[in-house]
């Protein structure tokens, strides 16, 4: 029985390879010429690829490599490691990674699991405010409301202090991680006491737009105006909070599935699953004799929120690495003034480091596919072939934005990058299409909420890679139960952006 079922695994095996060699071989001998700033339609080719791997296998690993590899492929270089790899994991970017989301997030994570900090904050929060699950789902939603700063920091922030409390009330982890991606980027672009609006701005004060935009704070002007016509944003964050009172409607979409699975079993994941957080930081380990206290966590995320909160205040930028970087010091210097052995504090540190090792590994992997997706010209290529409908059908623009900036934020996992891509060339269209400030407002907001789709749902947006790291849960469960949702609140917002832009032209 064991030889038949080791042979049944090395021919799905080895037909697996030959089918990837074979595509590899026709992707090679087709491969096409730069067409201007992209390759066409080859260029969605990596992006496809990897999503469509992510969904079928749910080894997320083996379809960034996958991308990455067809991106070689496509450009007619397959040593990845010298073309992509090196020159996206050699990045600031990537280094930023590291030192946050890697010694700073593990480093966390590894002292709450040893002082109990975390757990201790949440016990005596749901010993005021909640006592159930419907009531754990809710404060959820108001942290994820609180913590409103950016997606990346807003996923780490709530899902590293609710889960706990979720946890403990039976929360399945696909349930906590769509509440927390899901009041992440979409709540930073309502509330903008952020950074967003000042990189929008630095993206939209240029020549075409001079007669509508003189100055950056004309620019963030622009931006607060156009928050009610953020129709995706309002819809994903006004569901998340009927899902987390219970009032949203599942029907039989996966999302119901993994209630039921909770409900029914108790098990927070379902069987099979590979959460992202190893099993280091899912089972407390709590230093004998140390006597747990709010102060272990609410001292790091005070740092934390003082670095990045007060800045803004005072006009500057948030210090959002210096922030974390001192939030690890604070962790540490309260486990040892508390006392906690040297020792055993660096060891958990080290052991929150290694438990969040596969999330940076991830992390990096997606940064490289984004250096495919910038060299094959994919943004370039979804927009050139969409915005020549306009010339028939004008007032469909908003809604048609909205579509561009889900498929490119979607294809590159980077709502900030669709951003940079999108507003240059679409604003000024939308601009001279209708001069009518409310038009250029509503495809200002689609353009907004359409790009957070894709860094919400996308399995390469490192915002859906830190809420499953989180919140403990398989990356591909995550991403499989919030995008029914997501589409839905996407949908709603297309047919707002088809009936208003219609009155509007």
């Amino acid at each position: 029985m064991q030889k038949e079922i080791v042979s049944r695994f090395n021919v799905r095996s080895v037909t697996g390879l030959v089918v990837i060699v074979l595509v590899a071989s026709i992707i090679w001998m087709l491969r096409p010429e730069e067409i201007g700033s992209h390759y066409g339609a080859w260029s969605l080719l990596p992006a496809f690829i990897t999503i469509a791997v992510c969904f079928f296998t749910r080894n997320v690993l083996l379809a960034l490599l996958l991308g990455i590899f067809t991106g070689g492929l496509v450009v007619g270089n397959v040593n990845i490691i010298s073309e992509f790899l090196v020159p996206s994991l050699g990045t600031e970017k990537y280094a930023q990674i590291l030192l946050v989301y890697l010694w700073a997030l593990g480093g966390l994570l590894g002292l709450w699991n040893r002082n109990g900090g975390a757990l201790h904050f949440a016990e005596s929060m749901a010993g005021k405010f909640v006592s159930s699950k419907r009531s754990a789902k809710l404060f959820t939603w108001v942290m994820g409301v609180v913590f409103h700063q950016g997606g990346t920091i807003s996923t780490v922030l709530t899902g590293t202090t609710v889960r706990p409390i979720a946890d403990k009330f039976g929360v399945s982890h696909e349930e906590l991680s769509y509440v927390v991606d899901s009041t992440a980027s979409p709540v930073a672009t309502l509330i903008p006491f952020n950074v967003w609006p000042v990189y929008v701005a630095g993206l939209i004060v240029i020549e075409p737009l001079s007669g509508l935009i003189t100055t950056e704070g004309a620019a963030i002007e622009l931006f607060l105006q156009a928050i009610p016509y953020n129709f995706y944003a309002w819809i994903a964050v006004a569901m998340t909070l009927l899902f987390s009172i219970d009032r949203l409607p599942l029907l039989n979409s996966p999302m119901a599935r993994a209630v039921d699975r909770v409900r029914d079993t108790g098990k927070l994941n379902r069987d099979g699953a590979e959460p992202m957080a190893s099993l280091e930081l899912t089972q407390l380990k709590l230093e004998p004799g140390y006597a747990p206290s709010s102060l272990d966590f609410l001292g790091p995320i005070g740092v934390l929120m003082g670095f990045c909160i007060l800045p803004w205040i005072l006009g500057g930028s948030p210090l959002v690495f210096e922030g974390f970087g001192m939030a690890v010091v604070t962790g540490l210097v309260l486990s040892v003034a508390r006392g906690m052995a040297v020792a055993s504090a660096f060891d958990a540190m080290v052991t929150g480091i290694k438990g969040v090792t596969v999330g940076a590994i991830v992390l990096g992997l997606a940064v490289t596919l984004a250096t495919v997706s910038e060299t094959l010209g994919t943004s370039a290529y979804v927009i050139d072939m969409t915005l020549e409908w306009l010339q028939q059908l004008p007032f469909i623009l908003p809604a048609l934005l909205l579509l561009i900036c889900m498929l490119v934020s979607f294809s590159i996992g980077s709502s900030w990058g669709t951003y940079a891509v999108v507003f240059p060339v679409a604003l000024p269209l939308a601009f001279a299409i209708s001069p009518e400030p409310a038009f250029v407002l509503l495809s200002f907001g689609a353009i907004l909420g359409g790009a957070v789709f894709g860094d919400q749902c996308s399995p390469i947006s490192d915002t859906t890679i830190l809420s499953s790291l989180a919140c403990g849960a398989d990356l591909m469960d995550h991403v499989a139960t919030q995008l029914p949702l997501a589409m839905t609140a996407a949908g709603l917002a297309a047919l707002l952006y088809l009936l208003a832009g219609y009155l509007l032209v």
